[in-house]
């Protein structure tokens, strides 16, 4: 299905400033089918004699008009007509007989949409007459409305330029309770479901009649701030949205603004009882923060061992021992990594290139060797990984790259390369495949891999993360190093995707991946 930007272009010759005029239409005019209990279809034109539907909406207050979707349809030769008419003339058209639709009685009326003075597109309003009976209050509250703001499409005068965006979770709608001021703000009319919502912010009293901000002032007990903007709000004065909170209720109102003739007549406001939206939202702000504070206080206590571990290191006099404690603090080090970034982040995934680049970089520059050892990143970024394969990962990259520094290039120096290719799978995890190759001495003759803890560690982890993992000799020499992986996935809600069907074990001497075959990339 084509966007409605696409559409425009495809079937108008409409300019930028009008496109976004009417994104904000159809953004909004959710509002408007409500009111009128009745769909909407927003037409442009094409050429001369033809139109085409490139928007449509049905209300959530009555029954549709249309089941099929109307977007991509032509107007109809008596249709087009109309719509020319109300577009050239710049006002409402509507059709003096009614339309029959699949046995239905159906009124039409055409509303051009104005920018600036200009018509620049055709919204129609279907009205279903089926359900035409003595209307209530409420119903004729809604269908005044809804023509107040159908006259202001036509004068160009709604939807307005600075109403604010980005709603938050829970902006109101029409059937979650409405309010009908007047110019002085005084409270006209307000639907069951707006009293509802005044009478749990603590409000004890007749809502009609009464002037809405004098009413939300008398609820306001406590001291806390409030928005700048509830003013605004409470008078209809400007289009702006805000949020009341009394008593443990929250109700998030938006103002509307009624004019005529670019005069302020009155306006209407939406409110809707978010009360319990806020708390779940408090509630899962207190745990993500508290999740960040145990992320944080972990890599503390890992950073603690760390030094205790270079202490005791200094402090022995035996080389194995202390080469063991030390080896000890760079993996403790970089467990510790991977959890600040968890600590910084607001779910359990993690920014895997910086933490890759901050343990490549430590690696070869702590090695205290003299001869000069560059590194060198090429292939896909890491992406967004879960902290479970962040972990693995992490650990095996510091170990093999440790390997290839101390086994392979601390007597010549050199280059360790890092070649990363992700790849998707159309079924399953994404398939990680991480070469890691220097240019040293290569595998001492007859020394078969596995035999050291660094290389049984890595193992142990490559098979935690269903991959396979393969060592052989480089060329012209050295070693390379690959290793795959299947990543988890990272499901919407935060959740983990398990792994598929268990895949093989680890394997020493399988064929290997090709690795980097350009020692000319940048280095990292």
């Amino acid at each position: 299905m084509p966007t409605l930007a696409e559409l425009l272009h495809e079937n108008s010759e409409l300019q930028s400033a009008d496109i976004e005029w009417l994104h904000l239409l159809v953004g909004d005019w959710q509002l408007l089918s409500d009111l009128s209990f009745a769909d909407l279809i927003l037409w442009v034109r094409s050429s001369r004699v033809q139109w085409n539907a490139i928007a449509h909406i049905r209300p959530t207050t009555g029954q549709m008009v249309f089941f099929e979707d109307q977007v991509g349809a032509r107007a109809s030769k008596a249709r087009a007509e109309t719509l020319e008419q109300a577009f050239s003339e710049r006002r409402i058209v509507r059709e003096r007989d009614t339309e029959w639709r699949d046995d239905l009685p159906v009124r039409e009326e055409s509303i051009p949409v104005v920018r600036q003075g200009r018509a620049i597109a055709v919204l129609t309003r279907h009205t279903n007459l089926t359900t035409m009976r003595t209307p209530s209050r409420l119903e004729l509250t809604y269908l005044a409305t809804a023509d107040a703001l159908s006259r202001m499409i036509a004068a160009g005068e709604f939807p307005h330029a600075s109403a604010p965006t980005g709603l938050r979770r829970g902006a109101p709608r029409v059937g979650d309770g409405v309010v009908r001021l007047d110019y002085e703000g005084v409270i006209s009319y307000a639907s069951p479901n707006a009293i509802s919502a005044v009478h749990r912010l603590g409000f004890v009293g007749d809502v009609i009649g009464g002037s809405l901000s004098q009413i939300v002032t008398t609820v306001l007990r406590d001291s806390s701030p409030v928005d700048e903007g509830l003013p605004l709000v409470l008078t209809g004065r400007q289009p702006w949205r805000t949020e009341v909170g009394s008593g443990g209720a929250v109700i998030s109102m938006r103002a509307i603004p009624l004019t005529e003739a670019g005069q302020r007549f009155g306006a209407i406001l939406l409110l809707r009882d978010v009360s319990e939206l806020r708390r779940r939202e408090q509630e899962l702000m207190t745990k993500d923060a508290t999740i960040r504070e145990i992320h944080h206080r972990v890599k503390n206590n890992l950073q603690s061992v760390a030094a205790l571990l270079r202490l005791q290191a200094r402090r022995t006099e035996d080389r194995n021992t202390r080469s063991a404690l030390l080896e000890a603090v760079r993996r403790v080090g970089t467990i510790a990594l991977v959890h600040e970034t968890l600590s910084q982040g607001f779910d359990e995934t993690v920014d895997f290139d910086d933490v890759a680049e901050r343990s490549f970089r430590a690696v070869v520059e702590v090695a205290a060797y003299d001869k000069p050892i560059q590194r060198r990143r090429t292939g896909d970024p890491f992406g967004r990984l879960k902290a479970e394969d962040a972990t693995s990962l992490a650990m095996i990259l510091s170990e093999l790259v440790q390997n290839a520094i101390e086994h392979g290039l601390s007597a010549t120096g050199g280059t360790v390369w890092v070649d990363v290719e992700r790849t998707p799978q159309v079924k399953g995890p994404d398939l990680l495949t991480v070469c890691i190759e220097d240019d040293g001495t290569g595998m001492p003759t007859g020394r078969h891999p596995g035999s050291g803890l660094g290389t049984q560690i890595v193992q142990s982890l490559v098979q935690d993360l269903r991959g396979v993992i393969t060592w052989t000799d480089a060329d012209p020499h050295g070693t390379k190093v690959v290793f795959t992986a299947q990543l988890r996935t990272l499901s919407g809600d935060g959740s983990t995707t398990p792994y598929g069907s268990p895949g093989p074990g680890p394997v020493v001497g399988a064929p290997a991946v090709p690795g980097p075959t350009s020692p000319t990339s940048t280095p990292t």
